[in-house]
C-alpha cells in the first residue's frame, strides 16, 4: 500500500461514515478484505506520517488546544486525529503547526472557553485508528511487523530539547494565531 491508497483510505472512511467509531468499523472492513502485507502496510504508512508531525512544536500546539492537558498519551492520539483530517489539512499542519488556527473543529473548541465544557467525541483524539490494522489483519501485526524489521512508535518521540509550552513569548514565536485563537498571547 503506498502513500496514496493510505490517504484514499483515510479520506474515504471520512466521506462514508459518520463520527469515529462509525470510521474505524469501516477501516477494519475495507482493511480485512486485504492481502496480510496491505494491511501490515497500512500500519507501516501511519506509522510515517505521524513521525512528520512527532515534534515539539506539534506538541505545544496540542498541549494549547488541550488547555494544557496533553500527556504523551493524548499527544500520541492527537497525531491520529490530525491523520483523520485528512491529507490536505494534516500536510498543511505538518509543515506549520499553527495551521491548526485555520481548523474549523480546532475553531469550534476554541468557542467554547475550555477543555472543561468539551464533550468527550470533541476532543482532537482518535486512540483507535492506531488497533485498526490489528484488528483487520488474520495473525498477529507485532509478529509480522517484527519479522520484516519494523518497530512502530508506541509513544510520542520527538528530537530535540523540549521546551516551555506555556512560555507566552515562545507561543507567540511558534504559534500565534493558536495562542490568539485560545487566548494565550494578544
Amino acid at each position: 500500500m503506498d502513500l496514496n491508497a493510505f490517504w484514499g483510505l483515510v479520506e474515504t472512511s471520512a466521506a462514508e461514515t459518520s463520527g469515529q467509531d462509525e470510521r474505524l468499523e469501516w477501516l477494519t472492513a475495507a482493511l480485512a478484505v486485504m492481502p496480510p502485507g496491505e494491511v501490515v502496510e497500512f500500519a507501516v504508512r501511519l506509522d510515517e506520517v505521524r513521525r512528520r508531525v512527532d515534534t515539539w512544536e506539534h506538541w505545544q500546539a496540542a498541549d494549547l488546544i488541550c488547555g494544557g492537558l496533553c500527556s504523551d498519551d493524548g499527544f500520541f492520539y492527537f497525531q491520529a486525529w490530525l491523520v483523520g483530517q485528512g491529507r490536505a489539512v494534516f500536510d498543511a499542519v505538518a509543515a506549520d503547526p499553527d495551521a491548526l488556527a485555520e481548523s474549523p473543529h480546532i475553531r469550534f473548541l476554541a468557542s467554547w472557553g475550555g477543555v472543561h465544557a468539551w464533550a468527550d467525541e470533541d476532543w482532537p483524539d482518535w486512540e483507535g485508528l492506531d488497533y485498526v490494522a490489528g484488528e483487520a489483519l488474520d495473525g498477529d501485526l507485532e509478529t509480522e511487523l517484527a519479522s520484516r524489521g519494523l518497530d512502530l512508535l508506541v509513544s510520542p518521540a520527538p528530537e530535540g530539547e523540549q521546551f516551555d509550552f506555556a512560555d507566552p513569548a515562545g507561543i507567540a514565536a511558534r504559534l500565534p494565531r493558536l495562542g490568539a485563537l485560545f487566548g494565550k498571547v494578544a
